[in-house]
């Protein structure tokens, strides 16, 4: 028993002597996103006491292992977070958080997935995680843009229009997510 955990020490104190800058960096940026994420999300109150601490642990956990549940279990959180916010503490739903929760927190999963395919040891050019960030700076951008775009046409559709409008978009998603599924099945 002692053999094994000394063995693991040592594997662990070879991993860190070996780990390379952009490595690294991608998983500062994972955790910084997901304790950003969970300071926007959860209530101000909550977030200047030491019961945030537990939180932080949580959004640092997928920088630590991003090939894991980390990434799943700091989504989940942060959402927690807005919900009990806004419903139990009957706080107005105000867009910039919104805006900022969902692009932290595409930003954390997006970059866990980048770090989930880079080994710690990898000699990476900066041009990778540049690239990969720019891309997520688009995708968040188009959606901060459609997102305004579709809360004004809510006030315009307000009243039996908007609850046709909201049925049509829900079958949209439906039928998108089946042509997905039909496609990932389809034998070549």
């Amino acid at each position: 028993m002692l053999e094994s955990v000394t063995g693991r020490i040592e594997r662990t104190r070879e991993a860190v002597q070996r780990a390379t800058l952009v490595p690294q960096l991608v998983r500062f940026g994972i955790a910084l996103s997901f304790v950003l994420a969970m300071s926007v999300a959860w209530p101000a109150g909550l977030v200047d006491s030491r019961y945030m601490l537990p939180l932080f642990l949580v959004a640092v956990w997928p920088a630590l292992a991003p090939r894991g549940r980390g990434t799943t279990a700091a989504i989940l959180v942060v959402v927690a977070g807005w919900v009990a916010d806004t419903s139990y503490n009957d706080n107005r739903v105000v867009l910039w958080r919104v805006l900022a929760i969902a692009t932290l927190i595409y930003l954390g999963h997006t970059l866990a997935a980048l770090a989930a395919q880079l080994p710690t040891d990898a000699v990476v050019n900066f041009d990778v995680p540049s690239a990969w960030l720019a891309r997520a700076g688009a995708v968040v951008l188009v959606s901060a843009v459609l997102t305004v775009v579709a809360l004004g046409i809510t006030e315009e559709l307000a009243g039996p229009a908007f609850v046709i409008a909201t049925l049509v978009g829900l079958a949209a998603a439906v039928g998108a997510t089946l042509l997905l599924v039909r496609l990932l099945r389809r034998t070549s």
